[in-house]
């Protein structure tokens, strides 16, 4: 096993060289000529991108002391285990007394995905975890003005790699689409192609 650098998981020994993910291929190969014609880009250089997937958990300020270490621990194991990839620890920037909060206190855990992490996880994602969600009807549609997109997710569980059994938490997080367009229209029309069951999307369309 390999270790990446900046802390990351190790990478497997056994992914091929040149291994390319399925939605990387897709993007390539069908999105990008669907992007140019739907907006009728002069250059492929112009057409939107999928930057990098951030995932942020947050653990609460109930907790606290040797509980509050033991949440963090398990949602930086659970984390690390639904992205592929180790998660770091989120900490107070500063001391909120309202919410009992010191400066440098754990408050969640984070992971950042690009390359083919992040398109793997995309794909588990949209084809499995997604699908499990309890009478699933879509995703609302909203950005944040600047081409980007964040998905709440209430349960952890509807990962497949979580083990139910084993939690001693419900925990939600949010996954953050971080796209290179800088438009709200371009990076709906890239996720949603991409496989993100918009809600409205058929009336967009």
């Amino acid at each position: 096993m390999a270790k990446k650098k900046g802390g990351e998981a190790p990478v497997s020994a056994a992914t091929p060289k040149g291994y390319i993910p399925t939605l990387k291929k897709q993007y390539r190969n069908v999105i990008v000529p669907a992007l140019m014609k739907e907006f009728e880009y002069k250059s492929i250089m112009q057409v939107p991108r999928l930057e990098k997937i951030v995932i942020n958990q947050g653990i609460g300020s109930a907790a606290s002391g040797d509980d509050k270490k033991k949440i963090v621990e398990v949602a930086q194991q659970e984390l690390s285990t639904v992205a592929g990839q180790k998660a770091v620890i989120t900490r107070s920037k500063k001391d909120i007394s309202n919410f009992k909060l010191r400066k440098g206190m754990p408050i969640g855990v984070k992971v950042t995905l690009r390359g083919a992490r992040m398109y793997e996880f995309f794909e588990r994602l949209i084809s499995i975890a997604l699908p499990r969600i309890r009478d699933f009807k879509g995703i609302n549609d909203k950005f944040d003005g600047r081409g980007n997109y964040t998905l709440g997710i209430e349960e952890q569980i509807i990962f497949p790699e979580i083990d139910i059994d084993k939690i001693s938490k419900i925990m939600g997080m949010e996954i953050s689409f971080i796209c290179s367009s800088g438009s709200d229209r371009e990076s709906y029309s890239l996720l949603r192609h991409f496989g993100l069951p918009f809600k409205n999307a058929k009336k967009n369309d």
